[in-house]
């Protein structure tokens, strides 16, 4: 058999696999993903020839013809920005999410007590960031600051307490109440979840059969009637005088649909983690949890990134649901403020919707990239 030179061929494949990427203009990149076989040039004119259509109508209702201020619905009704519209069609009114803005983000929060909110948005901001940075320092104290100092000073901040005047669960609405529940179910989803996924995967029978009989169940019922337990059925089963509140009701219920579901990705993780893992693992002498902290969980967990912000992602846009039971996250206070008569026009409920979805897609674009981000970061292995 002749000698080959594999590091030779390895270059010239390489070469070859950057070639489209290292090539100038814009010329060849439309070649080589839009028009380079007869199929793709069908398919690519077709999907022009759509967005042309559709794409000038779009931006002429969420921009040119779109109100943009306005004290009442009379400014969305009758001129637009681009002069007075034919056939009673209206731009989008801006005007009316100007007008409600703040509602949106706190909900019904007292105006004189809304830079209590602000303030935990702020402390949430500067604590996320450096987390999500590999290589910024004090990881450890950051972690501390963000899932345990940061939500107990934002429990009594947000509520009352300590000279601060009480304010009522049933206030809080908007984004706030969208950032409050998707925060608190991610960072209780994520460590139960690993137990629960652990714990099915258990050698002893009864923790095995009890976090099975958890997932599946948990799995099999709908977000809302778990939130419909937590807050109709769950008061009903509590001793005369105990009560829990209506938001707490829904942090524990959206938690628990949360982790089954996560338990369920890092199993996942778990079982395409190679035997030798384990017996290496073993060969060197560590316990079980040592060998599951050290050498597992971190490998499993990198294997399944976007399953586990796929969750997240499923997670934040399930508080909607929140409506069933009387909160109002940002799509329910939206919806809500649609019903003021002082801006009922046509276009009012499509430009809260568009508002909303504006939003909505702004995080989980974000977690989407992010999560692709640290893919890239941690993918160490089988590189040349």
């Amino acid at each position: 058999m002749a000698n080959v030179d594999f590091t030779y061929v390895r270059k010239e494949m390489v070469a070859a696999r950057e070639a489209p990427s290292n090539a100038k203009g814009i010329g060849h990149w439309l070649k080589v993903n839009l028009f380079a076989t007869p199929r793709d040039i069908i398919f690519s004119i077709l999907a022009i020839a759509f967005l042309a259509y559709i794409l000038p109508s779009i931006f002429r209702f969420v921009f040119i013809d779109a109100v943009w201020t306005g004290e009442n619905r009379t400014a969305c009704t009758t001129v637009s920005q681009g002069g007075a519209l034919p056939d009673g069609q209206y731009g989008a009114c801006w005007a009316f999410v100007t007008a409600k803005f703040e509602q949106f983000i706190f909900g019904r929060y007292p105006l004189a007590e809304r830079w209590r909110p602000m303030t935990v948005m702020i402390a949430f901001t500067l604590l996320l960031i450096p987390m999500l940075i590999p290589k910024a320092p004090f990881k450890g104290w950051n972690a501390l600051a963000l899932f345990i100092l940061l939500p107990t000073v934002s429990f009594f901040l947000l509520t009352g307490g300590f000279g601060l005047p009480y304010v009522e669960t049933q206030l809080w609405g908007g984004l706030m109440v969208t950032l409050v529940l998707s925060f608190f179910g991610i960072t209780v989803s994520l460590p139960f979840g690993i137990l629960l996924a652990l714990g099915r995967r258990s050698n002893l029978p009864a923790i095995k059969m009890l976090c099975i009989l958890f997932i599946e169940v948990v799995r099999g019922i709908p977000l809302i009637t778990v939130l419909f337990f937590a807050s109709v059925m769950l008061p009903l089963f509590l001793p005369d005088g105990w009560t829990f509140d209506k938001l707490l009701r829904a942090l524990i219920g959206v938690s628990i649909f949360a982790s089954a579901y996560m338990a369920e990705v890092i199993r996942g993780g778990l079982q395409a983690m190679p035997r030798g893992q384990y017996e290496g693992a073993d060969s060197l002498g560590l316990s079980y949890w040592q060998k599951t902290r050290l050498v597992i969980l971190p490998q499993a967990l990198k294997l399944v990134i976007p399953g586990i912000v796929n969750t997240f992602i499923g997670l934040f846009k399930d508080t909607s649901l929140v409506s069933i039971i009387g909160m109002f996250d940002l799509l329910g206070i939206v919806t809500l403020n649609q019903s003021d008569a002082n801006w009922a026009t046509p276009v009012t409920p499509v430009t809260g919707y568009l508002f909303a979805g504006f939003v909505f897609w702004i995080f989980c674009f974000g977690m989407s990239r992010y999560s692709l981000f640290m893919e890239r970061h941690l993918d160490t292995g089988h590189k040349h």
